[in-house]
């Protein structure tokens, strides 16, 4: 008998999107990918990474980030020690948990939210607690006091699509005796960012992706802004050498290239709003929107059937099965044409 942990054996395991092995004959909105290129200069600085003949892909990449952890810092406005590049913002959350969570401790999040915050507790081993949301989207019976090591907030929220104001995320801080951690996963699309309580609440950490407003989903590239005293303790349990050579070439790039950021990000916003506007006019529910997604709810409120039929025509949406979910699907945005073909086919449904 292989004597794998018990919670190992015993733990479903996160389930991304579905990954179609033909991409190019779907209209793929499931995942929440950027529908545009990164800027130019990330594939100028990858070329120029790898040289003429591959001689520094020999070499191994600094261990420390330090160009692109020196260039993320000056654009947010923080000394690089506040600061740590990752391997994914998922790396980022796995060691938070690592760092703060021993075994039978207690980390919590928002329900529905990025339910991987749940997975990696259980890898960890340590007790997860889930609080729900009101009608008004705010945390329901959230205590005077919470006691957890850590709590997850997703601003903005995923699937949701709702922006937590930055007031109330400060009083969250004060409730929390241990961290928060706000995961700004899309926040580039928001008005809303809480960064700056990062200088005013020691307790406060804020996670970032290059994913989805940098459009290097495959790169595997985030950061984090935290105290000193935090960063270095993330900086201790990390891999050594956990992002390559391009991919830190990839960061420092997409990073100077905020003309670009902005024009992506404005595109999208737009896009975002008229698709929103239009998904109303035949009767859909939607929720307002601060990410490069919307959560709707067809009429009927039969989130699977419109899945299917959407599925049947090669245009992939994301279905949750979740009982607090399953009335609608999540809908990344993609291009001005991508957005009119799946609109075609939901008032042929309707």
């Amino acid at each position: 008998m292989i004597p794998l942990r018990t919670a190992i054996a015993a733990m479903a395991g996160y389930v991304p999107g579905f990954q179609p092995p033909d991409d190019e004959v779907w209209i793929k909105l499931n995942t929440n990918e950027n529908p545009y290129p990164p800027s130019p200069r990330v594939r100028e600085a990858i070329l120029a990474e790898v040289g003429e003949d591959g001689e520094n892909l020999r070499k191994y990449p600094d261990p420390g980030s330090r160009r692109a952890r020196e260039t993320a810092a000056r654009l947010y406005g923080f000394d690089p020690s506040w600061l740590i590049m990752a391997n994914g913002s998922d790396e980022l959350l796995n060691n938070l948990i690592r760092a703060f969570a021993g075994e039978g401790e207690e980390v919590a999040y928002v329900h529905p939210s990025y339910s991987y915050y749940g997975t990696l507790a259980e890898i960890q081993g340590a007790a997860v607690r889930k609080f729900g949301l009101t009608e008004e989207f705010r945390i329901a019976t959230f205590p005077e006091r919470y006691e957890g090591k850590l709590f997850f907030l997703t601003s903005p929220n995923a699937p949701l699509g709702c922006a937590f104001p930055i007031e109330y995320i400060e009083e969250l801080s004060r409730c929390c005796s241990g961290m928060l951690v706000v995961d700004e996963a899309y926040a580039d699309f928001s008005d809303v960012s809480a960064m700056e309580l990062v200088r005013a609440r020691e307790n406060v950490v804020v996670t970032r992706t290059f994913s989805k407003s940098y459009s290097l989903a495959g790169m595997r590239l985030g950061l984090a802004v935290a105290r000193p005293e935090v960063v270095a303790a993330l900086d201790k349990i990390r891999d050594h050498y956990h992002l390559d050579r391009l991919a830190l070439a990839a960061a420092t790039a997409a990073l100077l290239d905020q003309e670009h950021l902005r024009e992506s990000v404005r595109r999208i916003r737009e896009t975002r709003e008229w698709f929103s506007r239009e998904l109303t006019a035949i009767g859909y529910r939607v929720i307002p929107s601060q990410a490069n997604y919307v959560f709707v709810s067809p009429p009927d409120g039969d989130g699977k059937r419109v899945y299917d039929l959407l599925f049947a025509r090669r245009i992939l949406v994301r279905y949750f099965s979740d009982t607090l979910l399953a009335h609608g699907m999540r809908i990344s945005i993609g291009t001005r044409g991508e957005m009119e073909a799946i609109l075609e086919a939901l008032r042929e449904f309707c």
